[in-house]
């Protein structure tokens, strides 16, 4: 079933509370999915670098000198931030590329959640209240986000399971249904040197959108062609570092609504997730159309 939040926001006066917003929402959502949850926080830009968010099933010894290591194995500097089992790894822009490769082939305990200039994904087997006050997620501020509570039914309850995906930088995807073309369609994007992880198919529907931008598409025009190569039924909250855009396919049996305001844009699987938001009684409130993409960009 699971449950989708998402929220960008519009006033910057707004952005220190991001993360209470975004957290309350997916709690309300809790009962649609109580295998995993997760949360993608796109924070102000600070112009200082870069950020790989990494997982360990064993932080403190996973964590313990890492920086110093990584610091000496890539010939840049890197800092460490650990938040219980995650943890936010940050170095310069021209070293992201050069940490990702030595963190995927020497740190194999290590599972990569995101990358990006201004993304963190936090994420988790658990309820959605245990896994933001895990991390701390009230407490952060940024410009929009997604979230997801999950109820498995086609791959293992795991970390690498739950939501949002990642495939590329400072882009990551939540998803509510099915997909059926997703093992032909991942073996073609792997040829085309997409990484991918895990046999979700939600996360072949990320890897696609990330494709399509790698081709030079935005990300309103990568959903308008996910219309034509993703068979099966679909919702999609998808996130870059400047937009924010949602897609329900052609016959849109999976529940969604939307809000916008002067201050925010918001989406909940159901009405509910949405009342706690200020304003939200003189808001536009709609139902998204089939097959149509909402998009927005700052």
């Amino acid at each position: 079933m699971c449950g989708i939040v998402g929220l960008f926001l519009k006033d910057e006066s707004l952005s220190p509370r991001l993360g209470t917003m975004l957290s309350d929402m997916l709690i309300t959502m809790t009962d649609r999915g109580p295998d995993s949850a997760g949360i993608a926080v796109y924070g102000a830009e600070t112009g200082e670098g870069f950020k790989v968010t990494v997982q360990a099933e064993d932080p403190e010894t996973a964590f313990d000198g890492l920086a110093d290591h990584l610091s000496g194995s890539t010939g840049q500097p890197c800092n460490l931030i650990a938040k219980s089992t995650h943890a936010v790894i940050s170095t310069a822009i021209g070293n992201a590329e050069t940490l990702i490769t030595h963190l995927r082939e020497c740190h194999t305990g290590l599972r990569i959640m995101s990358t990006g200039e201004a993304m963190e994904i936090y994420k988790e087997i658990g309820l959605p209240r245990d896994v933001s006050t895990r991390f701390n997620v009230a407490d952060m501020g940024g410009t929009h986000g997604i979230g997801h509570t999950r109820m498995a039914t086609e791959s293992a309850v795991t970390t690498m399971g739950a939501h949002p995906f990642s495939t590329g930088a400072d882009q990551c995807l939540v998803h509510n249904g099915s997909l059926s073309n997703h093992n032909s369609l991942r073996r073609k994007l792997q040829r085309a040197g997409v990484h991918i992880e895990t046999e979700n198919d939600s996360e072949v529907a990320a890897a696609y959108l990330t494709y399509r931008m790698q081709q030079g598409r935005n990300l309103g025009q990568a959903l308008e062609d996910s219309l034509d190569d993703l068979d099966g039924f679909f919702t999609f909250v998808v996130g870059t570092k400047n937009g924010f855009g949602v897609l329900r396919d052609p016959i849109a049996c999976k529940p969604a609504v939307m809000a916008e305001t002067d201050a925010y844009v918001a989406f909940g699987s159901e009405y509910r997730a949405l009342v706690s938001l200020p304003g939200i009684d003189t808001a536009r409130v709609w139902e998204p159309e089939p097959a149509n993409v909402y998009f927005w960009e700052r």
